[in-house]
């Protein structure tokens, strides 16, 4: 019989859609689901993005340039420049999300059974993106004692040997929602240039920082020309996950040189989804500065109403729309299960994601979970009351 590769027996199942199954069978009892375990904003797309592909005036929906319409670019050159970063059409990429920038990058930088140090928690598609390219991760791990805050530098040299190229982070998080400080990123900067290493930072939530805190790109970074290369997408900025639009971005030639390759390799992304979105880049700043004063409001209605329930510990965000509890749970994938399966305060119930799956060290996370705060006030102050009955009642 054909066997699978054990690349494929080793891709990780995704923490955060492994349990939909669950949750459809929770409908077909009647239950209310609240779904906290995933990043999609109930935020609305701006017009402008939808109906630039209602009146669009293509005859034939046609191939684009492999790295994205030149005019596209141009505007988003433009975009970084509103937000002091300093790069010219040439130093980007379209990509299909900002998964696929992140494999352009690994393709582009790292051969096989070559390290990258990323601090966990972490997107768990980083898991998933390493694998696939045949390179393995070295965590450093965050606490979060420390708000999960950057590990100190001094474990990051600890980890350091020949076959690493690359530290990458998110920031803000996912799925810690905490904001790296300009000084942290320029101890990042530091170490990097040190080593001789790329430093590669996922800006996808880059408009969602909030306590009157900026957010600091490694693209702001003097120096660090040669090494940075941020991944970016439209899919949270404009709430257009759907567009499947993201971006490369480096100011290193050869890195860039060498990631169109992989990107004429699948020839260009896709045409009407890139039409949505540089005509998102109209969007006024009131958009952003509505969904950030929203944001706000329902992270302070979850992290204050988690930090009434007994047991449970809680890292405050200052960015994206997530954040990290710990329970007074052994296996949070088992209480998510038994959540679905066999909960419900007045047949309301929650799908939550547990954290396990953003760690790659094994054992780490297991009483944790990822809440996305990307439901209304009232449902997140429904959804904290039925995770409180549930740990009243929930038994190991």
């Amino acid at each position: 019989m054909p066997t699978i590769s054990k690349k494929g027996i080793n891709m990780p199942e995704s923490p955060i859609r492994k349990l939909v199954p669950y949750a459809e069978e929770a409908h077909k009892q009647g239950k209310t689901v609240y779904y906290l375990n995933i990043g999609q904003p109930d935020i609305k797309t701006p017009s402008v993005a939808l109906d630039a592909v209602k009146v669009h005036s293509l005859d034939i929906l046609a191939y684009s340039r492999s790295e994205g319409s030149e005019n596209y670019r141009i505007k988003i050159a433009e975009y970084y420049k509103h937000n002091a970063i300093d790069v010219t059409h040439n130093d980007i990429i379209v990509t299909t999300g900002g998964s696929e920038a992140l494999l352009f990058a690994f393709g582009s930088i790292m051969d096989e059974h070559d390290e990258i140090i990323i601090p966990e928690p972490f997107y768990a598609n980083y898991n998933g993106f390493s694998i696939a390219s045949g390179v393995n991760v070295v965590p450093v791990i965050s606490k979060i004692e420390d708000n999960f805050a950057l590990p100190p530098i001094e474990e990051f040299e600890k980890l350091i040997t020949p076959k690493t190229k690359a530290i990458l982070i998110c920031n803000p998080g996912n799925p810690t929602g905490y904001l790296y400080s300009k000084e942290e990123i320029k101890k990042l900067a530091a170490i990097v240039k040190k080593h001789d290493l790329f430093l590669i930072a996922d800006e996808v939530y880059r408009e969602f920082v909030y306590d009157g805190i900026s957010h600091y790109s490694i693209l702001q970074e003097e120096g660090l020309e040669e090494h940075a290369i941020v991944i970016d997408s439209v899919s949270k900025r404009y709430s257009m996950c759907g567009a499947r639009i993201g971006y490369l971005v480096s100011k290193n030639k050869e890195v860039m040189k060498t990631a169109l390759k992989f990107a004429q390799a699948r020839l260009s992304p896709p045409t009407l989804a890139q039409i949505a979105s540089e005509a998102a880049l109209q969007t006024p700043q009131s958009y952003f500065d509505d969904v950030i004063e929203e944001y706000v409001k329902r992270r302070d209605i979850l992290i204050e109403g988690l930090e009434k329930i007994e047991g449970i510990k809680v890292a405050k965000p200052n960015g994206a729309f997530y954040c990290i509890a710990e329970l007074p749970v052994k296996n949070t994938d088992d209480f998510a299960k038994w959540l679905l399966e066999s909960f419900d305060y007045k047949n309301n119930t929650i799908m939550v994601a547990p954290a396990a799956g953003f760690y790659s060290t094994p054992g780490v996370g297991l009483n944790q979970i990822r809440i996305a705060y990307v439901l209304n006030e009232d449902s997140l102050r429904l959804s904290v009351k039925v995770l409180e009955e549930a740990l009243k009642v929930y038994k190991d």
